[in-house]
């Protein structure tokens, strides 16, 4: 007998503070680093944190060091495949188009994100290319999770960078 695609998956939903609490925590890392404050973390069907990563363009010298890409990379290798349908990516900001198209080819399930990105974020801001019928994959998005708590890591961390 062949198994649902979702068989043994919880609902996460109830779960998305305690969630975006932890890559708050990369977030702040980030940020203690001197790079852009996000952090992101990919969360299994199970619950399971599979992956957690911050911003790193600076520390690596690599302009696709984004959190959302290093936790998917991450992700793929700890199960062994670029599929993550069945799983959760969490982002303490909206997602860019480079990282919304990283979505969109590991085929993640959810995206669940904080603040929005008037200037730059491609899910609901300026794009919303997860949930565009054209492409051949959408993401179930859920936004404004302890939205406030990731824009102040950010507007605090760039307040700083000008003083």
């Amino acid at each position: 007998m062949v198994q649902p695609l979702n068989a043994g998956c919880e609902p996460l939903g109830h779960k998305d503070e305690t969630y975006m609490r932890v890559a708050l925590e990369e977030a702040a890392r980030a940020g203690a680093l001197g790079e852009v404050p996000v952090g992101a973390l990919v969360v299994d069907c199970r619950g399971s944190i599979i992956a957690r990563a911050c911003n790193l363009r600076e520390s690596i010298v690599d302009p696709t060091a984004h959190a959302e890409v290093l936790a998917l990379r991450e992700a793929a290798r700890a199960i062994g495949s670029w599929r993550l349908e069945r799983a959760t990516l969490y982002v303490t900001k909206e997602p860019c188009p480079m990282c919304a198209g990283a979505i969109l080819n590991a085929r993640v399930g959810r995206v669940v994100f904080g603040c929005a990105d008037e200037k730059g974020g491609a899910v609901v801001s300026l794009f919303r290319l997860l949930d565009d019928e054209r492409l051949n994959h959408r993401a179930q998005v859920t936004s404004g999770v302890l939205a406030e708590e990731g824009r102040k890591l950010l507007q605090d961390f760039f307040r700083a960078r000008r003083e």
